[in-house]
This record gives C-alpha cells, structure tokens and sequence, in this order.
C-alpha cells in the first residue's frame, strides 16, 4: 500500500512540476527577447523571445517561443488554449538562414519578420503603415459571453526603421 501512495504521490509531482520544468529548460537556452503583449486584464505578460545556438544563429526550426512572466516575477508555460486562441505562434516559416516568418494567433494578419539587426534579432512589423520594430503589443479586452473575453483593440509599439522614432497603431477588431 505504502508503494502505491509513493507512486501516486510522485505522479502527481511530475503532474503538478512539468509545466515549470518545461519552462526552466526552455530558459536554459540562450535567448534574444524580441517583444512583449500586455493585456488590460491583468499585469502578467507574454514574453517572445528567438532561441540561439552557440554561434548565435536562430535555433530551427522554431527558433521564437512564447511564455508568461507574471506579475511576481516567475516564468510559466501558455496553457494549450491560451496557445492556439490568443497568444501563441500560428505558423513559423523559415525565409533565409536566420530570418523567419512568424504568424502570431493575436495578430493573424500581420506578418512578423524575424531578423537580425545591428548585432541583435528584431521583430519587424507593418505600425501605421511603416515598418517598424516592435517593442509592445498591448490587447484591451473586456469579459464577454461565458466569461470569453471580447478584444475592443490592440495597439502596436515600436520604432520606424528608417528614423528610430516612435511610432504606434491601433487596431480594432
């Protein structure tokens, strides 16, 4: 009986620590952050990040991952839900030797170039109708139906290739 408990017991550990396991390896890589999304909901954000091999080029095939900072500090997985409905990575599509297409499922119209610039990997994005790199994406939502949240916009942040200087977007659904 006192092996049955112990398996049990240790079960429900792997259970209960693969999450933040998952996410401790993921971390142990050597990563380049490229952008966050801030929601009105709360302070906890989504963090994108490249992933890079020794040498510094992007580790493929999927070289950005997505995961959560929370309000105190600590790093966690996006739950299979929160990755396939609102801010997970549709699709990753390898253009050149360290230069990537990203598709995020928040912003499903917009094409995402992943590519290095001036020594680091930079997002960059249609804001405004320039191409800029993206800083911050913030999502003001409110609680719809079933406690579904209903997006009302989400502002793009970044800064103009060509200028440096700031520039922003708003899209509303």
């Amino acid at each position: 009986m006192r092996k049955i408990a112990k398996i049990i017991i240790a079960t429900l550990v792997v259970i209960v620590l693969a999450p933040v396991w998952s996410v401790m390896a993921t971390s142990g890589n050597k990563t380049n952050n490229l952008f966050f999304m801030e929601r009105s909901k709360n302070k906890n954000v989504v963090q994108y990040d490249v992933q890079l091999m020794e040498n510094n080029d992007l580790r493929e095939p999927k070289p950005v991952i997505v995961y959560w900072i929370l309000e105190n500090g600590k790093h966690e997985e996006l739950s299979g839900i929160q990755k396939k409905y609102a801010y997970g990575i549709d699709s990753q599509k390898k253009i050149e030797k360290n230069k990537f297409k990203i598709v995020l499922v928040a912003l499903e119209k917009r094409d995402i170039i992943v590519k290095k610039i001036k020594g680091s990997y930079k997002a960059i994005i249609s804001i405004g109708g320039k191409y800029g790199i993206l800083e911050k994406v913030y999502i003001k939502s409110k609680d719809g139906f079933l406690g579904i949240p209903k997006v009302l916009y989400i502002d793009l942040f970044g800064k103009d290739i060509k200028t440096n200087l700031s520039i922003k977007e708003r899209i509303i659904p």
